[in-house]
C-alpha cells in the first residue's frame, strides 16, 4: 500500500476514535455529565462492589487524583456515595447511589472509553508495545509531549445549561 494510502487508513482510524468518544460525550451531555463523569459511573455500575478510589484509577487507567476529582463531583451531586471502610478506616469505598444507578439506565449500554481501553487490553504484548512506541513518537512529533492527559472530557462543562446572565 502507498504511504499516502495509510496514511489516510490511519486517519481514518483515528477519526473512526474520536468519533466514537465524541458520541459518548454527547450521551454523557444528555444526562448533564462530563464524558469523564460517565465513565467513571459506569465503571462504579459494571463493579459488584464498592471500590476504592485507588482501584477505580486502576480499572479506568487514570491517574488517582484525576479519579478522585471526578468522584468527588458525583458524589456532590447525589450520584455516588462515599463510606469508610469497616475493615480499615483509611480506605474510603465509592458505590453508586439509587439516584446514580437511574442515570445508568438513561444512558447507552456501553461507553466508548471504556471499550477503547478494553481493545488496548486485548492487544497482544508485541502490538502494545509497538503501539505505545508508535503513540509517544506521534506526540513528540506533535509537540504536545509535556501537554497534560487528564480523563477524556473531564471539563467541567455542561453544553445543555446556559452561560450566567450578565
Amino acid at each position: 500500500m502507498p504511504r499516502a494510502q495509510r496514511v489516510n487508513v490511519m486517519m481514518d482510524s483515528f477519526r473512526r476514535i474520536v468519533q466514537a468518544l465524541r458520541s459518548s460525550h454527547r450521551a454523557a451531555v444528555n444526562v448533564d455529565l462530563t464524558g469523564a463523569q460517565l465513565f467513571v459511573l459506569t465503571t462504579l455500575g459494571a463493579s459488584d462492589a464498592v471500590m476504592s478510589v485507588n482501584e477505580l484509577a486502576s480499572v479506568t487507567r487514570t491517574d488517582q487524583s484525576t479519579v478522585s476529582v471526578v468522584a468527588k463531583r458525583l458524589i456532590e451531586r447525589g450520584l455516588v456515595r462515599s463510606q469508610r471502610s469497616e475493615s480499615d478506616s483509611r480506605r474510603v469505598e465509592l458505590a453508586l447511589t439509587a439516584r446514580g444507578r437511574a442515570v445508568l439506565r438513561r444512558t447507552p449500554a456501553t461507553v466508548a472509553q471504556t471499550r477503547l481501553a478494553e481493545a488496548l487490553a486485548r492487544l497482544p504484548a508485541a502490538d502494545a508495545r509497538a503501539l505505545t512506541r508508535i503513540l509517544a513518537r506521534i506526540v513528540a512529533d506533535m509537540g504536545e509531549t509535556e501537554a497534560p492527559a487528564p480523563m477524556l472530557f473531564s471539563g467541567n462543562e455542561r453544553a445543555r445549561k446556559k452561560p450566567p446572565r450578565k
